[in-house]
This record gives C-alpha cells, structure tokens and sequence, in this order.
C-alpha cells in the first residue's frame, strides 16, 4: 500500500461567501488556483440542485482552467448525470443530498439504492470519469460499493469529527476495518468531512487511506492565515500523520 497521501481541497465555501452579497467575489476558481498552487492534489466542487453555493459557470470555469484534477460532488440525479458528462471532470463523488441540510448529512445508502445508482456508475464510467461513493463506514455500504463497481469509496469521518473519548474511538476502529475491508477488495479509499488540523492525524494514519477531502476547515482558517498557508499546513500535519 502506497504512503502516498493526496489532499484534495473543497472550495464550496468560497462561493458561499460570494453569494451571500451577490457579488463576483470572492471567487472560487481563483481560490483554487491558489490551493493548486500551494500544494493541494485535486480540487472539489458539490454542484447542488439549489445552487446554494456552487453554480454551473463555476463547474465550467474550474474545468477549463485547472491543471490539477477535478471532483465533482453530485447528487444520484439525471441532471447531474448530464452536467457531468458535459464538462468530464476526473472525477465524480456522488453523495447524498437534501435541499434542507446545512451540509451532507451522513453518507449515501448505496445498498438501499443499487439499482438507482448502477446505471449511473456505468454512464460515468464509460464516460472514463472515476466514480467515488462517498457513504457511512459501514461494511454493508462497502459491500454495496464492490456490487456496484465503483473503484473508490470515500468514507464519512463526520460523526469521527464530532463526537469525543471513547465515541471517538470507536468511529475510528469502524474507519479503519471499513478502509481495510474496501481495500482488500480493490477500492481505493478516500475520507472526509469535518477534518481539522486537531482530527486529521489519526484518519491520515490509516494507510489504506490515499486521498482526504477537506473544505470548510481550510476555508476557514484562510480568513486568519490565508488559503495558501492553510493548505500548506494541512499537508504538513497529513505527511506528519503518515509518517
């Protein structure tokens, strides 16, 4: 297993900012041009059905103008399916969505909806597009993945990141028999919600985890240090985990 670990930065958040004024900026092909540039391996971007924060001028801005590889989170719809095989981004996460949630509320049920998501893992699939599952670290979900042939899961640390002691424990063994189990199948594994500089050690550590999914957090921190140092030190703190 390779100690190779790729941080891919969400850049979401940046065009929260701008939409709450209605405004050109801040701009959130900019913002990724900036953590391309300091060292972030891939750039992902959730084009939601109510254009809450990223919109299809941004998908196709980012497609056209990253040099790095795109991802996109997309809900298990027809029209997204279709905005995705317009503009072919490397990749595809699909994801759960509800017009209600704050964020991603938990991860997708791809065992509850195999014969929703088959076919649409096979048009992405033709299309030459990686298609991730982003779903609970569950061995029933990881199950469902093999079925489906997706060839990457991405798993869930919310719950990880919010809970503490004991509880945190726990959702970190299921973490780590959820990777090793999609792994030993062939999956790649990737993680991510919620990570911190104070969280991500323990997830960076597991080594069937190749790639970490981090937004809000970096977005955050941009606004005391700069989404450049941000992602500098998000790296660091993930090849220090890693060892």
């Amino acid at each position: 297993m390779s100690d190779i670990l790729r941080l891919g930065v969400n850049i979401d958040h940046v065009a929260t900012v701008r939409n709450a004024r209605g405004a050109g900026y801040p701009d959130p092909v900019r913002a990724a041009l900036v953590a391309a540039r300091s060292g972030a391996d891939g750039i992902t971007a959730h084009l939601r059905e109510d254009r809450r924060h990223i919109t299809d001028d941004d998908i196709a801005r980012l497609a056209a103008e990253l040099t790095i590889p795109l991802n996109l989170e997309m809900a298990a719809t027809d029209e997204m399916l279709a905005i995705a095989l317009r503009h072919r981004p490397h990749a595809a996460c699909i994801v759960p969505e509800k017009r209600e949630e704050l964020t991603t509320e938990g991860g997708l049920d791809a065992a509850g909806q195999y014969d929703r998501l088959a076919p649409l893992i096979s048009e992405l699939r033709d299309a030459n597009i990686r298609v991730s599952l982003f779903i609970e670290p569950a061995a029933e979900q990881v199950a469902a993945a093999i079925r489906l042939g997706a060839p990457v899961v991405e798993l869930h640390t919310g719950r990880y990141a919010e809970v503490e002691g004991e509880a945190r424990s726990e959702e970190l063994r299921r973490l780590t028999d959820a990777a090793a189990l999609a792994a030993k199948n062939g999956i790649e594994v990737h993680a991510g919600h919620g990570l911190t500089y104070d969280n991500v050690a323990p997830i960076a550590a597991i080594p069937q985890v190749r790639e970490l999914n981090i937004g809000h957090f970096l977005i955050g921190e941009a606004m005391f240090v700069g989404l450049g140092e941000a992602v500098r030190q998000m790296r660091d703190a993930m090849q220090v985990a890693r060892g």
